[in-house]
């Protein structure tokens, strides 16, 4: 049951994160943010992992609370789901394009967090949404999911286009990570014999 649900409760934050890594790519975001939660839904229908999260934060201060937590969260949860990552790919990645944008993901769930981020939005907001927030989400979802994370822009000159690529990048790169893989589902995928 390759699945998590992980409730977080904060002085700033109330989060739900439930995932199904053996989903269809269902979503159902509510964090209050409505780009934020456009760029979730990207993340869940392109990685096939059924997704349902649900925020209360202090939007009234700003969304970087609730953009962060929700990248903890949902961390925890992709930890809590691969559990010892026996049979899985451990590793993925992603070169794709949106317009104007093009972006590479490569990542390892290795259990060694660290995020390399190449991106940078021409603007400082997507309508409200502030852009550096992106990176706050990944920082957040790669240091508590134990990824390795490399997110390069290699083109792009509309922020919605970016941020977007970046999401479905690191999303078709977790597909591939966590699929089982069929010739090797009885092993963890190190020489080490764990991660």
């Amino acid at each position: 049951m390759r699945r998590a649900c992980i409730t977080r409760k904060t002085a700033e934050t109330a989060i739900t994160v439930e995932i199904n890594l053996d989903g269809t790519g269902q979503y159902d975001m509510a964090t209050g943010i409505g780009f934020f939660d456009h760029m979730l839904d990207q993340l869940a229908r392109h990685s096939l992992i059924d997704m349902k999260i649900s925020c209360q934060g202090d939007t009234h201060i700003d969304d970087h609370h609730s953009v962060e937590d929700v990248g903890i969260a949902l961390g925890q949860a992709l930890a809590e789901a691969v559990g010892d990552k026996t049979g899985i790919n451990r590793y993925g990645s992603c070169l794709l394009a949106m317009d104007d944008a093009l972006v590479r993901c490569a990542l390892d769930l290795s259990a060694r967090p660290y995020l390399v981020w190449n991106v940078q939005m021409p603007t400082a907001q997507i309508k409200t949404f502030d852009t550096e927030l992106v990176r706050e989400f990944f920082q957040a979802f790669s240091t508590h999911g134990g990824i390795t994370l490399h997110v390069d822009q290699l083109h792009g000159i509309n922020s919605h286009h970016i941020a977007e690529a970046a999401f479905k990048s690191v999303a078709r790169a977790l597909r591939e990570a966590v699929e089982v893989d069929a010739r090797k589902a009885d092993a963890i995928p190190s020489t080490k014999g764990i991660l």
